[in-house]
């Protein structure tokens, strides 16, 4: 039987790289998933690759940074498929810059994105996460549900470039241990998995040509320097190389296990030895 058979899962940011890598993961353990992309048709892309592998998924497109959105993604949960068991909040995308440099706009952008909206996504389901788990220990029942945000080795010693980023990132590392400590009673296990190097269309080099991301109307630069790449592969990463998507989402999948029902609070670095 697949670990993950009944469950329901949310996913924001899922439909391209990291998160379409997970929800097709947690998919293909059996969860129902809910799939969150900015853009409605990398979603559906998503939504119709589970589907095609005989899994159950549902799109929810839109900005998590949106009023109102944590409420219609809980909602989309509920009404769909009855229920919320893991909630991945991974939606995000950098916008970097040195500190003088760095606008008003910058810095909030990466603190709405990485801290705020999670935090939001995670307001609208605790009434749903409380009830259920009054319910459930009134039948004698310990379910466990999951929270994995997604975190960044940024935010566990900074990056240059990245102080909007590595903050808000640092944010969610005091947001998941609240809440690990909010939530135990409702058996709930709160974790984090940062990430080091992986590649996506965020990390791609920049000798690739210059990448741009379209958000909100605004082309954001993208990318990393070749150089910085080669150093991190050749000097910094034990292992030798950038992560995959699904490398990641491996990580991320071992925390929604059942094998992780009394591991809560904590951060798993995915990044190959990367030493922050």
């Amino acid at each position: 039987m697949r670990k993950l058979e009944g469950k329901v899962a949310l996913v924001s940011g899922s439909g391209r790289g990291i998160g379409r890598a997970i929800s097709l993961k947690l998919a293909g353990e059996g969860a129902r998933v809910v799939v969150n992309d900015l853009d409605a048709a990398p979603a559906a892309e998503t939504v119709g690759e589970i589907r095609a592998r005989g899994g159950e998924a549902v799109a929810c497109p839109g900005s998590v940074t949106e009023d109102g959105f944590g409420e219609r993604f809980v909602g989309t949960a509920i009404d769909r498929f009855g229920g919320i068991d893991i909630i991945v909040n991974n939606a995000g995308y950098t916008w970097d810059g040195v500190v003088q440099k760095m606008t008003d706009e910058q810095w909030q952008a990466m603190l709405d994105v990485h801290l705020t909206a999670p935090f939001r996504i995670l307001r609208a389901a605790s009434a749903f996460l409380r009830e259920a788990a009054k319910k459930e220990a009134l039948e004698g029942r310990e379910v466990f549900r999951k929270v994995v945000n997604i975190s960044s080795v940024a935010g566990l010693g900074g990056n240059a470039g990245q102080a909007n980023y590595a903050a808000a990132k640092a944010g969610l590392s005091g947001l998941t241990q609240t809440l690990c400590k909010e939530w135990g009673r409702y058996k709930v296990n709160v974790n984090c998995v940062a990430f080091g190097l992986i590649r996506t269309r965020l990390t791609q080099p920049l000798s690739d040509g210059e990448a741009r991301i379209t958000v909100e109307g605004k082309e954001i630069r993208v990318g990393i320097q070749p150089v910085f790449i080669k150093a991190m592969e050749d000097q910094m990463i034990p292992l030798g190389r950038a992560g995959t998507p699904e490398e990641a989402a491996d990580a991320v999948y071992l925390l929604c296990s059942p094998e992780s029902n009394y591991i809560s609070g904590q951060t798993l670095v995915c990044g190959g030895g990367l030493k922050w």
